[in-house]
């Protein structure tokens, strides 16, 4: 009793943060000398102390011995960055176990990702998660549940309604899904067959989450002026938190090509209108001025895609709709900025732009997209947004990190790094504080990640020390799959997965499965 006493003396004495219990003499690591940003405090100049998977203590100068000391002088202590927008369900349950790392994503500081969004998510949430067991993965993951498998499941690609007992039939898939630990329903509205839904359906799945204590999120109907438009669609998303009675994220804000751009300030407005009523919202956003999505989202009419790719394919043989398709590609290839804004990610076109593709090919533009897509959709690279739009997002206290990361766009590999080193650094955007924490404790508390996202005693130890001269982006949009430079250490649930900058390949990562309301699944 006499050395606890002693240890709660020196903690009032140092500003230690202490847990429940006073932390051991001894402790398995300590992390000593860095500016600790603890998630919710002012930084400070200290140490983090670390037993098993949980921190212990927090505060400057540390009276501990330890089994493994850090020196972090000169380096950024954070929260380990939490990714609440991904896409990276393949490679967490891959074959691969370097592939189940994670490991660009850790060599950002990334220690925790949602998966299942835009709509994808799985319907057997529970299989998901309870992959990490057999398959031990690099790095801590929760998941949604996918309006658009369950709808595909249940209606299949077609443009209409659900019946009744087709509804009736989803909202049991969701709450089954929200029993296995599902986040909540992750919707991508803007792509087909989930475009074709209308808002009372979606509310209706909502409500449903809901109900489990779960969570929205949605890429929403429109970002740009494709169908009801970008102010339209942020109306929507504002009725759907208020009808279903749930917790509203908008995934990747933004203001998507030319007729838009510049329309941040507004859309801004209309959701803090919204949270000062009462509604509980909030967005995350990647920093980069290029989207990622495939050919056919871009260009393709959504009257075209009904009833899936068979469809499609045949319309581009049908002479009566030759015209009408045209004029429509070429309407959704001016929003997005013209041929020369498309870059191709993926095939026999990769790196070039369709631009480029269609000089090649000695045809126009539309002839030559029409000709890629009957190959295959690929994943495109899309620049339509203004750095003024990407600024005004960012500034806003309830905007979160996310990277939206997809194949063949530098998101998957620098999304974190980049935010640092131009909007913190280069273009002062935000403060070092502000990024820390919209990149950890602030989804951490939005989505109760309990234990997560904060640097203090009883949190898990997810931690990342990073270099603040030269924590960057080293991916490009020509070379996307170049690792961040720049992280020292990063600490998952205790475990040193990245050490002196190198990868260890220890598997520490875990299933974070959402507990539903108490009673809501019995």
């Amino acid at each position: 009793m006499r050395v606890i006493a002693r240890m709660l003396a020196a903690a009032a004495v140092a500003g230690l943060t202490l847990g429940a219990s006073a932390a051991p003499q001894r402790v398995d690591l300590l992390i000593s000398g860095g500016t600790v940003f603890t998630g919710s405090d002012a930084p400070f100049i200290g140490d983090v102390a670390i037993v098993g998977d949980h921190i212990v203590a927090v505060g400057p100068h540390l009276a501990l011995s330890a089994t493994r000391r850090i020196d972090a002088h000169g380096m950024v202590v954070a929260p380990g960055f939490i990714d609440p927008h991904t896409h990276m369900s393949d490679d967490l349950a891959a074959a691969d176990p370097q592939r189940r790392l994670i490991p660009m994503f850790l060599l950002q500081g990334v220690t925790t990702a949602f998966i299942g969004n835009d709509g994808g998510g799985a319907i057997d949430v529970g299989k998901v998660l309870g992959s990490a067991a057999t398959r031990p993965v690099g790095i801590n993951y929760a998941s949604y549940t996918g309006f658009g498998s369950i709808r595909a499941a249940v209606i299949g690609e077609a443009k209409r309604d659900p019946t009744p007992a087709e509804l009736a039939r989803m909202k049991t898939m969701v709450a089954g899904a929200m029993c296995q630990g599902a986040l909540g329903l992750s919707t991508g509205l803007f792509y087909a067959p989930q475009s074709f839904s209308k808002t009372d359906e979606v509310v209706a799945l909502s409500a449903e989450a809901a109900r489990f204590g779960g969570y929205y999120d949605s890429h929403i109907r429109d970002e740009s002026s494709y169908t009801v438009g970008l102010m339209a669609a942020i109306d929507e998303v504002i009725a759907i938190a208020r009808d279903a009675h749930i917790p509203v994220h908008v995934s990747h804000i933004k203001a998507l090509g030319v007729d838009v751009q510049g329309k941040a300030p507004e859309v801004i407005a209309r959701i803090e209108a919204a949270r000062a009523a009462g509604l509980d919202i909030t967005a995350s956003q990647y920093p980069w001025s290029a989207s990622g999505t495939s050919l056919v989202a871009s260009l393709i009419p959504l009257w075209a895609q009904d009833g899936g790719r068979a469809a499609l394919l045949k319309r581009f043989d049908d002479p009566a709709l030759a015209e009408k398709l045209r004029t429509d590609i070429v309407e959704n290839m001016r929003k997005r900025g013209g041929a020369d804004s498309l870059l191709i990610v993926e095939g026999s076109y990769r790196n070039r732009k369709l631009s480029d593709v269609a000089k090649a090919m000695g045809v126009d533009p539309v002839a030559a997209a029409i000709a890629v897509i009957r190959i295959a959709d690929p994943g495109v690279v899309s620049f339509n947004q203004s750095e003024a739009d990407i600024a005004a997002f960012m500034r806003q206290p309830w905007v979160m990190t996310d990277s939206d990361a997809s194949p063949g766009h530098p998101r998957v590999y620098g999304t974190f790094a980049r935010k640092y080193a131009k909007y913190v650094v280069a273009d002062h955007v935000l403060t070092l504080r502000e990024f820390i924490e919209r990149s950890s404790s602030v989804p951490a508390d939005w989505f109760h990640l309990t234990g997560r996202g904060h640097l203090r005693a009883g949190a898990f130890a997810d931690v990342v020390v990073f270099d603040p001269a030269s924590y960057a982006s080293r991916a490009t949009y020509e070379a996307p799959k170049l690792y961040a430079a720049g992280v020292r250490t990063v600490l998952v649930n205790g475990v040193l997965a990245v050490d002196n900058g190198k990868l260890t390949t220890r598997a520490a990562g875990r299933a974070l499965p959402h507990t539903p309301t108490p009673g809501s699944c019995s």
